[in-house]
């Protein structure tokens, strides 16, 4: 199963073919094509997209030795496509592999009917307000959990480095996380993560939404909290350069809150109010455990003065690819300034 980012930069797509022998790596996989006029990437009169596949998973629905393969996009004149953020941030993390940048990427969602009603919720009412459903148990806390409990064990099968899940604070919300990931892995491994809930889900006859802000008023957002860290960070006395990073992404908040969602942070406008545990969208804050800031350094790192960051800011429905490689710019390779440098000059 052949799957890819399509025009939105949000939604997945995928089509099957049959090969004659079981493919032991990404070489042994033929490039394929779509038709790019029906996924909002090109126009009818000169519609063929290229597919390039970039990574292998195993197939936890068709199972062994069936492969789900993430591909990048290349338009008719094999450059990248718009949404293919892909081949820019490969680039960028091959520029400082050296420094061995570890991310997770804590990926939450709200699972809906396929009338777009949170599911669980009562048809014509609201349930309890929030309190009892972070990682709540029982049937009148938790919707859904075998939905979760599926998607858990089919990325473990696929290979994906899921590392946990939980309920979160809405009803119907949940989130799981994958990583470690090193450099682009990152992104690869929570895309294929999405793209094997969306087909849970289908099982089920729900929908995921990675929607920043699904239910308006007093319910918590979605996130996609990013952690990150270098060599440099998890060694001894690290905790100064994590603190050297967290000052430059506060000279650079804009241009992260425009990379942090697909629409360049109106989505997240809706969501980073500076109440339900974000910070507020205009401003930058960092602290030590404190949920309401924009970068979270977490109570260990403090005490141990080595270890991680949490940024807070990016949206359920980021490109992770886009949120991993603006850190890498803007902490590594140490940019300045609302626009990314361009290294192609």
């Amino acid at each position: 199963m052949y799957i890819w980012i399509d025009g939105t930069g949000e939604g997945l797509r995928c089509k099957t073919r049959t090969l004659d022998f079981e493919p032991k790596s990404i070489d042994d996989l033929p490039e394929w094509n779509f038709d790019g006029s029906s996924t909002h990437q090109s126009e009818s009169s000169n519609s063929d997209m290229y597919l390039i596949p970039a990574v292998m998973f195993r197939d936890p629905f068709r199972k062994d030795p069936n492969k789900l393969v993430l591909c990048e996009v290349l338009k008719y004149n094999r450059k990248p496509a718009e949404t293919n953020l892909r081949r820019s941030c490969k680039r960028i993390m091959r520029m400082v592999e050296n420094h061995q940048p570890w991310f997770g990427m804590e990926q939450e969602y709200t699972i809906l009917g396929t009338d777009g009603h949170p599911f669980g919720w009562p048809s014509n009412g609201f349930p309890g307000p929030q309190g009892p459903y972070y990682c709540g148990v029982g049937a009148d806390k938790a919707y859904g959990r075998d939905i979760v409990e599926a998607h858990y064990r089919a990325c473990l099968y696929a290979g994906v480095q899921i590392c946990g899940t939980n309920a979160e604070v809405m009803p119907a919300q949940w989130e799981f996380q994958v990583g470690p990931c090193e450099g682009i892995n990152m992104g690869d491994h929570l895309w294929v993560a999405r793209f094997i809930l969306h087909r849970v889900c289908e099982d089920f006859g729900v929908v995921v939404s990675f929607d920043p802000k699904p239910i308006s008023g007093n319910w918590n957002g979605a996130g996609c909290h990013t952690n990150f860290s270098t060599k440099e960070m998890r060694e001894e006395g690290g905790l100064r350069i994590i603190e050297e990073s967290i000052e430059r992404l506060a000279k650079r908040h804009m241009y992260h809150i425009q990379a942090y969602d697909p629409k360049g942070g109106l989505d997240n406008a809706r969501r980073l109010t500076g109440h339900h545990e974000t910070s507020n969208i205009d401003e930058f804050s960092a602290g030590v455990a404190n949920r309401s800031a924009s970068i979270r350094i977490p109570r260990s790192v403090g005490h141990e003065k080595s270890g991680y960051f949490e940024d807070r800011r990016p949206s359920a429905n980021c490109d992770p690819y886009m949120v991993t490689e603006a850190l890498v710019r803007t902490c590594l390779l140490k940019e300045e300034g609302s626009e990314p440098t361009d290294y192609n000059k």
